[in-house]
């Protein structure tokens, strides 16, 4: 019994290393304009969460305890927004590395008066690991994640087994993973993953992918996308236990 428990330990202080080291990400420091740069130094302390290494009191954060929508890579924040303008009876989180888009989402926020959103500028796995609590979340969002398109490159992608296992414990029970992706191959990889992770049920009729639903904005890339005649694939995921 005690070879095995230390077997167990071992392999999933491993998994957490394998997830820390391969990053999903490439952080490209891009310039920041002078509006970014002015929203980050003005808004950040409305708006801002630091990682920390121990779970954050997100009802305390937002000052009530109302539904936890969490999206991981926001890009320019700018359907983030309008998502948490849209459900102000709703509270989003928004994690992105990349500090222009950090500063575009906060001076969109700003203009748009929307008081109902806090953003993290750190890496999403870190923070799903020790600063969001388990059982705090009702929807975790993926939109348009980098596909990593190449094959040698699959290892990048932030949907993977051990992945997934993180945010079921991290969504409430009946919680949801939303993903979407304008990749095929990505969706189909998607796809097998989700049907392969315990505890999560396919809200799909047809276990497969679902429509995309009206609280996710379409985005002038995705109407461009449609005139060109590309697809999207949506899949939503409940967690069961």
């Amino acid at each position: 019994m005690t070879d095995g428990t230390e077997q167990q330990g071992e392999q999933a202080e491993n998994n957490n290393t394998y997830m820390r080291k391969i990053r999903s990400f490439v952080l490209r420091e891009g310039r920041l304009t002078k509006g970014q740069q002015h929203a980050l130094d003005t808004y950040w302390q409305d708006y801002g969460l630091t990682y920390q290494a121990t779970p954050l009191a997100l009802d305390s954060v937002f000052g009530r305890s109302n539904e936890k929508v969490l999206e991981i890579g926001f890009g320019m924040g700018k359907s983030l927004v309008e998502m948490a303008k849209a459900a102000p009876e709703k509270d989003f989180i928004g994690i992105e590395v990349h500090r222009p888009g950090v500063g575009a989402c906060l001076s969109d926020a700003v203009n748009q008066q929307v008081k109902n959103l806090k953003v993290f500028e750190h890496d999403a796995v870190e923070i799903l690991e020790h600063t969001i609590a388990d059982n705090s979340l009702d929807t975790v969002q993926l939109f348009f994640p980098d596909p990593w398109h190449k094959k040698r490159h699959h290892k990048r992608r932030i949907v993977q087994a051990e992945f997934v296992q993180l945010l079921r414990r991290k969504l409430k029970p009946g919680g949801v993973f939303h993903m979407a992706t304008d990749w095929e191959n990505y969706a189909e990889h998607m796809l097998e993953v989700m049907q392969g992770a315990s505890g999560f049920a396919n809200m799909s009729a047809d276990n497969s992918y679902v429509a995309r639903p009206e609280h996710r904005p379409l985005t002038k890339f995705e109407q461009r996308g449609q005139r060109l005649g590309h697809g999207v694939w949506d899949l939503m995921f409940k967690k069961e236990s």
